[in-house]
């Protein structure tokens, strides 16, 4: 009997065994941006208490022996995260061009080790021309096609960021590419002092409990994970965690939602 959502997950460098231990009974995967787990705390640990870890390959720049390595380690691991918001330049603009371009090494990465590709992460961006991920996912497409003899791009799941009012219209926006989501980031830290703004641990309760409720019940969203687990400031009271293995109240609140 499944006794918790198979879909939850959070998105954070989890590295204690006691912040596992808090949060393990409500969540099933976690990753933290990186292609390995945090030192503190090995992939066994967390699967002994049903929570996957999933490797990333944040932009091009990975060791691919090390990947492969890790996925032959740990065969019950089926999915790898690629490409962190292409759009956004804190995390350095990747080019739809060069998107298309590195997209065969992920590919050949996914066909040896037997895993699915869950990406790109995409998000509204600041990439001139490519604001709207559908823009830049449209080029995408259409440069890794031209450069491979009209094929599609392997994208088995399509991964969302979203911090704001309007998930579920936002998903349908990119339903027409005809992919499941993993939202591999959400919160809602709508900040304008417009009426809506989210500066309450009430309100962002709120609002966690709408967007969980939506994933949950959406058939075309395969997974989540909330982002975060610890910041410092936290004006939209997003953290999951307060002391070593202490849930915070929006993290018990978390882990209580109906799957």
């Amino acid at each position: 009997m499944v006794s918790k959502s198979q879909k939850r997950g959070i998105a954070y460098d989890l590295s204690s065994i006691n912040d596992l231990n808090a949060m393990s009974d409500g969540i099933s995967w976690y990753y933290n941006w990186g292609t390995a787990p945090n030192a503190g705390l090995p992939y066994s640990l967390s699967a002994a208490r049903g929570v996957d870890y999933i490797p990333m390959l944040w932009n091009e720049n990975f060791h691919e022996p090390s990947v492969l390595k890790f996925f032959k380690e740990n065969p019950g691991i089926k999915y790898m995260l690629v490409l962190n918001e292409p759009t956004i330049g804190l995390q350095a603009y990747t080019e739809p061009q060069r998107a298309a371009e590195l997209w065969p090494k992920f590919e050949n990465i996914a066909r040896q080790a037997g895993v699915n590709i869950v990406g790109p992460q995409v998000t509204w961006g600041t990439m001139p021309d490519y604001q709207a991920p559908a823009d830049w996912l449209e080029a995408f497409i259409a440069a890794y096609a031209a450069a491979n003899e009209g094929r599609q791009p392997q994208i088995d799941f399509l991964g969302f960021h979203w911090y704001d009012y309007g998930l579920d219209d936002q998903l349908t926006l990119l339903a027409r590419f005809g992919k499941p989501f993993w939202v591999t980031e959400f919160a809602n830290a709508h900040s304008q002092q417009d009426g809506a703004q989210i500066d309450s641990l009430e309100k962002q309760k709120a609002q966690m409990s709408e967007m969980v409720a939506l994933c949950e019940r959406r058939e075309d969203v395969f997974r989540y994970a909330w982002f975060t687990g610890r910041v410092n400031p936290d004006p939209h009271f997003q953290r999951l965690f307060e002391g070593d293995g202490e849930l915070s109240e929006l993290g018990r609140h978390y882990i209580s939602l109906p799957y």
